[in-house]
Order: structure tokens, then sequence, then C-alpha cells
């Protein structure tokens, strides 16, 4: 094992990184608390579609190959592992004495792996010749107690890695071993749970070709904690397939979370991913069909009474966020992504950013003037609530500005503002924007000249997306996102904004809050798709605007719909 100091781990190459260890003077795991270790065990049957998913299959000579099991519990992968292996040692006429190295499975605690070793050796008795002695070394030699995240194997020792890794919040972790993870795994940022890491050090043992399959909670596709895994994923993986489980009845035990089959292979993205979306009655009946559907790379999409399913052309790179949607409209997204500019585009100067927010709202935010305060140092503030019915109606609300052109303005150039501000010193002091000792700034810098100029509001809470124009002379609050243009018509752009299409990207992006409200966070925004500016015709462009400043919904995607080349947006 290699020894890397935390400093040098982003330079550090992607075998240092799988070899990446730790000092092994741990508090010992406290193995009764075998809850408290994520264990969640997987019906047979999803077992089996996994393995089929990522090809492990008696056909192949198996025994020639290395499939590795990150955290065996009591052995629900390794039962099918060992019977395909059996079968396929069979098949190809492989002595299995000669198969030591075809399983590596690990596990923290002490009574998964006696549990996972006794599974082990039932099965070589009954359904091999081998003699009981050898069938106990074999499954001495498979089976290991061992720490996967400080002990994986080598980079590119395995062709398969499978599994149900552990769902453990990094806070739930004692806090050296916690601390020992996070060194040992980079992709374990933010919040981020232990599967994370799981996913890291099994993508990363890989041979060239190999393929990871796990079935696991999908919130790391989207969510900030998962970011810098899939920006790994995009550098050397290509996703295979994506199964969508949520509320089906995957687990032993019942289980509250929205998991997810994914497979992984190590190699460039050259086809898109199958992706499916299984419905509550999809069960081991229904499973074959979708195997076979992830072997044909030509299949379209399908709508069955037990799942739905479709191949994407390509999959989304990067760090952001994977959407998740019906799998015809995923199709949609890729497609539309593929061919047409997002929202934010310097070719036509269209931008979008966030309302300041200030860290102490109370004594920043004003009603009228106050006495004294300069009135340059003053801005028409817009708050979420003047913009409910669809146009500004300023309350009347302003900010004490301590921004100019410049920079932060000094307290001693503005003593209205400062003799107003000085009463709460101690209180602004406080704040950990403040901690520099520019006790006087908001969080965010005021963009100068943003008041005056002609934009587009859109409330970061909502049901669905609601722009709203502001002719210029107000600065939007926080909880207000903006967008400016230096070439489309706001009240065009505005209805291409109002319409289903541009709503569909946000649905997908950005995780549904309770009461049903979406987040339209500028990450999100962002990924919004437009029609180039010049194939927007003046019909068209009458027609967007009118259904902008009419608020109608239906009638803004209407117009929108053939700027897209569509006829209607899937469901």
């Amino acid at each position: 094992m290699t020894l890397i100091d935390p400093l040098t781990l982003e330079a550090a190459s992607e075998d240092q990184l799988s070899l990446v260890s730790v000092p092994l003077d741990l508090p010992p795991v406290d193995q009764s608390l075998a809850a408290e270790h994520g264990e969640v065990f997987t019906r047979s049957w999803v077992v089996e579609l996994i393995l089929d998913l990522c090809g492990y299959t008696p056909d192949k000579d198996l025994g020639s190959m290395t499939i590795v099991e990150p955290s065996c519990g009591s052995g629900a992968f390794l039962g099918p592992m060992v019977e395909r292996l059996v079968a396929s040692a069979q098949i190809h006429h492989r002595d299995l004495n000669s198969c030591e190295s075809a399983i590596r499975a690990s596990d923290l605690l002490d009574r998964n792996v006696e549990l996972s070793r006794t599974r082990i050796q039932e099965l070589l008795e009954r359904l091999s010749s081998i003699s009981i002695s050898r069938s106990q070394e074999l499954a001495d030699a498979w089976v290991a107690q061992a720490d996967f995240l400080l002990t994986p194997p080598h980079a590119g020792s395995a062709d398969f890695v499978v599994g149900n890794p552990p769902y453990i919040r990094s806070e739930a972790i004692p806090s050296a071993r916690n601390k020992a993870y996070r060194l040992a795994c980079p992709t374990m940022g933010g919040r981020a749970d232990i599967y994370i890491g799981f996913y890291e050090k099994g993508l990363r043992a890989l041979k060239p070709h190999g393929i990871l399959g796990f079935i696991c909670a999908d919130r790391w596709m989207r969510n900030a904690y998962g970011s810098k895994l899939r920006k790994m994923i995009s550098s050397r993986w290509s996703v295979e397939s994506i199964v969508h489980m949520t509320g089906v009845d995957a687990f032993e035990d019942e289980v509250d979370a929205y998991p997810s089959i994914t497979t992984i292979r190590r190699g460039p993205q050259e086809d898109g991913p199958l992706v499916v979306d299984a419905c509550h009655d999809f069960g081991p009946s229904t499973t074959q069909e979708v195997v076979e559907l992830n072997q044909d790379k030509n299949v379209g999409t399908k709508n069955e009474p037990t799942y739905s399913s479709a191949r994407l052309s390509t999959w989304f790179d990067g760090a952001g966020g994977w959407p998740t949607a019906s799998p015809e409209r995923l199709v949609l997204i890729a497609d539309l992504e593929t061919r047409f500019p997002n929202l934010e585009d310097e070719r036509t100067g269209t931008k979008v950013g966030i309302g300041v927010a200030t860290g102490a709202d109370k004594i920043f935010i004003v009603d009228g003037d106050p006495p004294g305060v300069e009135a340059e140092r003053l801005l028409p503030l817009a708050m979420v609530r003047n913009i409910q019915d669809g146009s500004v109606n300023w309350g009347g609300k302003k900010l004490v500005n301590p921004w100019s052109q410049e920079g932060l303005v000094s307290t001693e150039d503005w003593p209205g503002m400062t003799a107003y501000l000085e009463p709460h010193k101690i209180a602004l002091s406080d704040r950990h924007t403040a901690k520099s000792g520019k006790w006087h700034k908001t969080i965010d810098r005021v963009i100068e000249g943003l008041v005056d100029r002609p934009k587009l509001y859109l409330p970061d809470f909502k049901e669905s997306i609601f722009p709203v124009l502001d002719e210029g002379g107000t600065y939007p609050h926080h909880n207000l996102y903006w967008v400016i243009s230096d070439s489309w018509d706001l009240r065009v752009l505005g209805g291409l904004l109002l319409s289903d299409i541009s709503n569909m990207f946000i649905e997908a992006y950005s995780a549904r809050m309770s009461g049903g409200y979406l987040r339209f966070h500028a990450q999100y925004l962002r990924r919004i798709c437009l029609p180039n500016i010049s194939d927007v015709s003046s019909e068209a462009a009458s027609s967007l605007a009118e259904a902008f400043e009419s608020r109608d919904r239906k009638a803004a995607t209407q117009a929108a719909l053939p700027l897209y080349g569509l006829k209607v947006l899937p469901a």
C-alpha cells in the first residue's frame, strides 16, 4: 500500500489514488452494532439481475476472471456468484481448485465473514465434487474480514465489482475512521454517504473494460456530495445502465431509500446507457426482458406494464447533477443538450445570477430612507412577495448598499451609512463573512448597474417556473434569481422560460421539496436549452412575447415546441 499526503491527492494519478492507504491504528469496530454499519440485504432476484447486467454469466470462463464483492454481508451476492462460477467451471472444464483468485469478498463484521464462508462451503459441497477441506480453504480464500475503503483491491485487478454498499452518513461514522475514509477516498466530499467511497474504490479496482454493478440509493446522482464522483466517472468510465427502482420491493427489509441499479464500465463513453424506470410490480418475471434490452444497443423506447425504458444516445458528463425523468424525457433532454445552446451563453450575452444575501437582513434591509443615510447608498430591493402576480410591485424595501463599482466602500467616505450601521457593529462583526475585519460588508457583492438593467426574475421556490420582467429600477433579494441578455428580447425569452420545455429541465435536474416545490438554483437554470436566437422568426417571437405577457403557459409551450423541432413533450 502507498501513503499519499492529503495535500497531494488532487495531483495523484488514478493508480496512485486506488492505492491510497492510511495508518490502520483505528479503534476497533463495535461488532455488536451491525445496524449502524448500514446492512441492507438484497433480494435474490435483484442480485441475479445485477450479475446478468454486468455479464457475470456461466457462458464465460469465470474461473479466469476476478469478481469483487466489497461488503458481502451474509452472502446475498456470494451465493449466486458461486453458483455461476461452479456452472462456468463445468462448461469450460476448469478445475475449481484453480479458482482461488476468482472471487474476492470482504466485510467489516466478523460474524458476516463467518456466515458468508459457511454459505460458500455448503454450496461447494452441494454443487461440486471437491472435498470438504478444500471447500473450506476456498471459502477462506474468497472471503476476508477487512475494511474495503482502507484496504481496497489493487488498481486494475478486477473484471467485475458487484454489491449493495452500506448506507451510512458521514456524521454517523466515528471521527477517526471518518477522517481515514476521507483521506483514502477523495470523492467523499461534504456530507457524503459512505457508499460514495465504495463506488470510488470499486471503480478504481476495475481492469480496462471491467464493469461495476451496484444497487444503491440514487441521491448521489443529483446532490452536491456526489459531484466529485460524477466528475471522476466522466473522466475514465462509462455509464452502461441505470434501473431506477423506487417503490420496488428490492430488499429483504423495508427500507426508506431511493434505490437504483447502476452499471459502470471502465472505458470511454461510446454508447448511451439503457435507462429503466421500474414500477411497483417490477420483479423476477420481467428482469430477463431488461437484460435483453441492455444487450441491444439499437433498442428504442418501451412502455411495459411493469417498466418503461429507453436507450440514450449519450450520457451527461462532468460534475453536474445527472437528470432524473422518465426514460423518454431523458432521451429528449440528452438530444436537446447536443443540439441547442444553454440559457447562459456568451454569444447572446445571456447570464444567470442570484440576488444579494446580506447575512443580516434586519440591519441591511430597511423601509424607505433611514435618516442620514446617503441616497447613493440605498437600492430599491425586490422581494419574492413583490412578484407574486407576475409583475414587479415594489414594496418600498431598500438595501443599505456598502458596495460601489470599485468594491467595498470606506466607512470614512460615507458617514451617514456608517452612522446607521455603527450601532450594529458587534452583531455584524460576528458574521462569518466579516471575519476579515470588513464588518460592514454583505455576503454577496452588489453588481454595479444591475438595478437599472431590464431583467427577468425567477423565485427560488415554486411549483413551476415563473419568470417575471423587471423593466429596471430594483435589485433582487437573495431568494430571487435574475437573467439578463444583450441579444434576447426579454419578453420573448420570458415566453421560452415560461414554457413546459424549460420547466422540464428544472424538473429533471432539481429535486422536489416538501409541498411539491422545485428549487430554481442558478445551476439548474443554466441547464435550460434555448433555440438558436437566429431561428426565432418574428411571428414566433410575437407569440412568445404575448404568451409571456398574458402568463399563458400553454400558449408559451405551443409557440416554443416548433423551435425545438418538437410537436409534443413526452410524459
